[in-house]
């Protein structure tokens, strides 16, 4: 039942928003309350802004996107920053068509969806509140009604500027209900509203040859003519075409570039200067923004056509390539499952990790500078730390080119692959080798695939099992070791103390008896071999340890076990050997003994515990693992 008290709210909140006055009183409104004066890009630009924005390392993070596409930061800041800002601020950009163009499933559609219901929602609250014409089908702006010759003055005394003319049917209207009385005109709080064709419209092509303008711009209503005696009567006029219904917020044109020559011209008056011709009328003003989207093949076809040169300057083509950024493609695929029926599968750790990696480095070009090669820059990317790297790298890595992340494997396909494993698998879980496995079998189904990409896919698929083999033999290695935390901090305050020793030419002293000792050599030099410290690299990599450990004291900071990546590698790398003949033994054997067996169990429970394994997974990890460790 509290869904139904939800719908019945709802119903109780919309009712309450509704407004009907006259114009004087809507411009008692316009007066307090100027912005449900402002365009469509406006509103666009203000839904966006007011959902909060971030700044992270000096990039801007607009939250009205999140939760629905990942890993495209950069290319809807673009968006936002040329096309939606400028456009708000009345500048030219806003005569523009605006083109997103990408590879497939690349988030294109998922951002249009985004920006309708966004408006749909941003039209029941207070900033976002617009109000039309009562009866108008256009929801047209009731400051329209105010004649040009007085628009200066209103702009003096209210701060608003006026674009447009009034519709042929409200001109009418206007003379024979309202008697030229503009101050009686009713006027009304619309909501925007694609199921109710109010301000929101799409438009798809379909048989050019079958197609009528009509469904852009509207039609004569035949059956009217008789009553109202000519054509050019708007009376007799159904103004219900896309462009007439999405007047006030956006129109999305699905496969505009595929689109007959014809319907494109409308869109040349429309972008420009804001009106278009329907019928026998005068030019009809709208104010909308019109969202396209293409893929590169299409839009490299059309800017070869010299018909279409007209249509080029009109258009602002923003790039929405492929998410570069393996967290955020796990996201992706989180998102895509949890939104299916197979959300109860178990897909055990590192799963849609390793499909991730794959599936980025088939969308990264390789790099020009010889010391990065594409492992090393996927994980840059990702924003992990990389040893000889910095954020200045990062920045000349994604200048070398334009077009990175315009192709590449698709989520769906992806997805498809994953979704084949679970079908297939008749335990209710899943893991990496499953999901790998499935990605291979399914480049040979793969139409669009070449046989030079699919040699290369295949590496990266190689690549994507070596990564993935490192990451279990750490993940049963670290449930190996009892509290492991502990263990590396014991071994690392210990080593750190023996570096401060031998740094400062100090002695230790032994915690049992007391007596003085030199630092401990041998302890220092088995964890550094781990990370390949040379003998005459040692002195350097302990002073560079105890200059971090000064800049941490100074700023109030304690230095752990985290502070230092390549300290923490080697520190586990050294746990990890110390442990890997117990690990061998116990994963390997196929008969175990009552201690072996418990220690397994244990594993088992911690792994599922602590790591969000089930049984079944944590069972072939460690099955898995004891076959890498025997090879």
């Amino acid at each position: 039942m509290d869904i139904l008290r939800k719908i019945e709210k709802y119903r109780e909140d919309e009712q309450r928003l509704k407004w009907e006055g006259s114009f004087v009183e809507y411009l008692d409104i316009v007066k307090e309350k100027p912005w449900v004066a402002q365009s469509a890009h406006s509103r666009v630009y203000n839904m966006i802004k007011d959902a909060g924005i971030e700044e992270v390392d000096g990039k801007r993070r607009y939250k009205f996107f999140d939760h629905q596409l990942y890993g495209l930061e950069d290319a809807l800041e673009r968006l936002v920053e040329e096309y939606f800002h400028p456009a708000a601020k009345r500048l030219d950009v806003r005569k523009r068509i605006l083109l997103l163009m990408g590879p497939v499933s690349g988030g294109k559609s998922t951002l249009v969806t985004m920006l309708k219901r966004g408006l749909e929602a941003y039209s029941l609250t207070e900033h976002g509140a617009l109000y039309a014409i009562k009866g108008c089908p256009m929801h047209e702006d009731p400051l329209h009604l105010i004649p040009h010759h007085l628009r200066e003055d209103f702009y003096q005394e209210y701060g608003i500027r006026i674009e447009g003319n009034l519709s042929p049917l409200n001109v009418m209207r206007l003379e024979e209900e309202y008697g030229g009385r503009i101050e009686d005109v009713r006027v009304e709080r619309v909501f925007l509203s694609e199921d109710k064709r109010t301000g929101i419209g799409t438009f798809s092509p379909s048989d050019p040859k079958s197609q009528d303008i009509a469904d852009l711009t509207g039609s004569i209503d035949f059956s009217t003519i008789a009553e109202y005696g000519s054509e050019s009567d708007p009376r007799a006029y159904r103004f219900d075409g896309e462009l007439n219904k999405a007047n006030r917020g956006m129109m999305e044109f699905q496969e505009m570039l595929k689109c007959d020559e014809k319907f494109l011209w409308h869109l040349l008056s429309l972008t420009q200067e804001g009106n278009f011709k329907a019928g026998r009328f005068a030019l009809i003003s709208a104010d909308e923004l019109i969202v396209a989207h293409t893929n590169e093949t299409e839009y490299r076809s059309f800017i070869s056509n010299k018909k279409n040169e007209a249509l080029h300057s009109r258009i602002i083509v923003m790039p929405v390539p492929y998410n570069l950024k393996v967290t955020e493609e796990e996201r992706i695929y989180e998102k895509m499952i949890k939104e299916s029926d197979v959300a109860d599968v178990h897909i055990a750790p590192h799963t849609l990790k390793v499909a991730a990696m794959f599936t980025i480095l088939t969308r990264l070009k390789e790099p020009k500078r010889g010391d990065i090669d594409l492992v090393k820059k996927m994980r840059l990317y990702d924003g992990e730390s990389v040893e000889g790297f910095n954020s200045v790298d990062v920045a000349e890595l994604r200048k070398e080119y334009n077009d990175e992340g315009m192709s590449g494997i698709d989520p769906r396909y992806v997805i498809n692959r994953i979704s084949s494993t679970i079908i297939r698998k008749e335990i209710p879980s899943i893991n990496a080798l499953d999901v790998l496995r499935s990605l291979k079998e399914g480049l040979d189904q793969h139409a669009s695939i070449s046989n030079e990409e699919r040699e290369k896919y295949l590496n990266f698929i190689s690549i994507a099992r070596k990564l993935y083999d490192d990451m279990a033999k750490k993940e049963v290695q670290k449930a190996f070791v009892y509290s492991y935390e502990e263990s590396a901090k014991t071994l690392m305050d210990n080593y750190l103390d023996n570096v401060e020793a031998y740094c400062n030419k100090n002695k230790l002293r032994d915690p049992l008896t007391g007596e003085e000792m030199n630092p401990d050599e041998k302890l220092m030099r088995s964890i550094e071999e781990q990370i390949g410290i040379s003998e005459n690299a040692k002195k350097a990599f302990r002073e560079e340890i105890l200059i971090r450990i000064s800049a941490y004291a100074r700023k109030g900071k304690r230095f752990d076990y985290n502070s230092h990546e390549r300290l923490r590698e080697a520190i586990q790398k050294k746990l990890f050997a110390d442990l890997k003949d117990v690990v061998k033994i116990t994963t390997s054997s196929k008969t175990p003994d009552e201690q072996q067996l418990k220690k397994i169990n244990e594993v088992v429970a911690r792994l599922v515990d602590e790591h969000g394994y089930n049984t079944a997974s944590a069972n072939d990890l460690l099955r898995y693992v004891g076959s890498l460790l025997n090879r």
